[in-house]
């Protein structure tokens, strides 16, 4: 039987400084009727990244804001149950973007044919989607590392941070790692094998911690938290380090201008290259990154962490749960 109904979550309010649930809103609606060329899909799981903050406020940046009382969305995997598509049949599993809702009608250039056979469907929200490629060719292309090269990686378990410091690794670099918890920072060492991580919320100097992690200074900084973290790797940069931008997720809740970094000034005398980027610019790398990424998977190279939400309903739940350090990995909700 073909549903007829789906539950989806709605920005309900534009959050001022840290969301809460209340700035969302569970809604149930009627399914319309697929046409010639579209599909229905089930979704199975659902991303929540934290890149969605600033889509929460009304300035436009890179990708347009979410609209008040629309549904949000994101990476989604699901299963079609109905198909009037020459180029998907029902039972195909797809990746798309019309995530934080249960069903979800689209053409067929809307999603892309995923095989389970080759990896769990909810990988290609993580390791063999955004965040593994966005690990990929932020820190090869842009922190362009070399063997022996030093690599600091903030949020180093996060989902886009643990894949940043496993390749540095195997390019041959001494990887550091900062993360928010001593459970983390076992993982980091024991199982992603990194040299060295920290948590640097019982650290009580940030830079005096880099300094004696990294006497020789770093390479290249992968960035993703921005404030005094970057402001510590400014100060402990060689001469011709690298920074690669990927994320500032300590200023996405804040209200007021962040107070660091204040040594920028640094940047001209040691010569760093800063450099920005946003993973859909790089497409046609998506290739190579497959190829790369399925080897070293093969190899038993890579470890992997998922925190896994069941239930749409606390879709806000896991989302906010980045912000405040309950996800350890990938987070995803699991419908």
């Amino acid at each position: 039987m073909v549903e007829t109904r789906s539950r989806e979550i709605r920005l309900k309010n534009r959050p001022m400084g840290m969301a809460t649930e209340n700035d969302f809103e569970l809604v149930e609606v009627m399914i319309p009727e697929i046409e010639e060329g579209q599909i229905l899909v089930r979704n199975q799981y659902i991303s929540v990244d934290p890149y969605m903050r600033g889509r929460m406020g009304e300035r436009e940046t890179y990708i347009a804001p979410f609209e008040l009382g629309k549904p949000l969305d994101g990476g989604c995997v699901g299963q079609i149950v109905d198909s009037r598509s020459e180029e998907f049949k029902q039972g195909d599993f797809v990746l798309g973007n019309k995530g934080w809702r249960e069903f979800f009608v689209t053409e067929s250039r809307g999603v892309k044919l995923i095989d389970p056979e080759i990896a769990p469907i909810q990988n290609y929200l993580g390791i063999l989607g955004m965040p593994g490629f966005t690990a990929y060719v932020g820190l090869l292309d842009i922190g362009q590392p070399k063997e022996g090269d030093i690599v600091f990686v903030s949020t180093a378990a996060g989902a886009v941070g643990s894949l940043v410091c496993q390749i540095a690794k195997i390019k041959g670099c001494r990887v550091i790692g900062s993360t928010g918890s001593d459970e983390k920072v076992a993982w980091l060492q024991e199982e992603a094998g990194i040299d060295v991580a920290f948590n640097y919320k019982t650290t009580d100097n940030l830079l005096d911690e880099l300094k004696k992690l990294c006497p020789d200074g770093i390479d290249v900084y992968f960035d993703n938290v921005g404030g005094i973290q970057l402001e510590a790797a400014i100060d402990s940069m060689n001469n011709f380090g690298r920074i690669v931008l990927c994320g500032m997720i300590s200023i996405y809740n804040a209200t007021r201008p962040p107070r660091a970094p204040r040594n920028l000034i640094l940047a001209i005398s040691k010569r760093l290259t800063f450099k920005g980027f946003i993973v859909y610019d790089q497409n046609d790398r998506m290739s190579s990154f497959l190829h790369d990424m399925g080897e070293w998977l093969k190899q038993g190279q890579i470890q992997w962490k998922e925190t896994i939400i069941h239930g749409l309903e606390n879709a806000p739940k896991a989302f906010l749960g980045l912000f405040t350090g309950e996800s350890f990995g990938k987070m995803l909700v699991k419908l």
